[in-house]
């Protein structure tokens, strides 16, 4: 099962794709971007490494990986579009790979959502609305058990997303950094959208 090509009120949701990486740079040169994230602006090559990271991330589980978000025309939400309609402007990335990391079981009904938005787009709501039709996708076509969510306790606005499309706290945990960002000594937060909880809210 091929990612889907997604649509809401407002945004189109287009699969991840090579033609796609000047936008990624784009998203990842901006350091407020980033501030939850690295310490640093990463460099060309090391964005590079990341988009093929990514590709390589959304052929693990059939249907997931991650998105490219454009504005969208309006079309009626969750119709699927031939790409060749993505000439909206370009909000960010959209993020559904399988779940990752170290303390996360190797469990292919799991995975992981995540949004990052250009600037000028925040607090518009596209991060929720993106996130929504993403969780509906997890469930209702890829047949997901459950979608976790983190990001830094520090990181208010992220958190206010995931609170805001029905997630639920799970934990805070301090994972060990070489070089932590300011914020870290709060620690990590992780929250978390079960099949039952979807199957109550949707």
């Amino acid at each position: 099962m091929p990612q889907s090509i997604l649509r809401t009120d407002r945004l189109l949701l287009v699969p991840l794709a090579d033609r796609h990486l000047d936008l990624e740079v784009r998203l990842d040169s901006d350091p407020q971007v980033l501030r939850y994230l690295a310490g640093r602006l990463p460099t060309r090559d090391e964005m590079v490494a990341s988009h093929r990271r990514r590709m390589a991330a959304a052929g693990k589980v059939d249907g997931l990986g991650f998105w490219t978000a454009f504005a969208s025309d309006g079309s009626e939400p969750g119709t699927t579009v031939p790409a060749s309609e993505e000439v909206g402007e370009f909000i960010g990335l959209m993020m559904l790979p399988p779940a990752h990391g170290p303390d996360q079981p190797d469990d292919p009904t799991v995975s992981d959502l995540g949004y990052r938005v250009l600037r000028r787009h925040w607090r518009q709501g596209f991060a929720s609305e993106a996130s929504r039709v993403l969780l509906r996708h997890a469930f209702d076509t890829v047949g997901q058990s459950r979608v976790i969510a983190q990001t830094m306790a520090a990181n208010a606005g992220s958190r206010g997303v995931m609170r805001a499309i029905g997630m639920r706290y799970v934990r805070t945990y301090y994972p060990g950094f070489d070089d932590p960002l300011p914020g870290a000594d709060l620690g990590e937060v992780e929250y978390e959208m079960t099949r039952t909880m979807w199957d109550e809210i949707r």
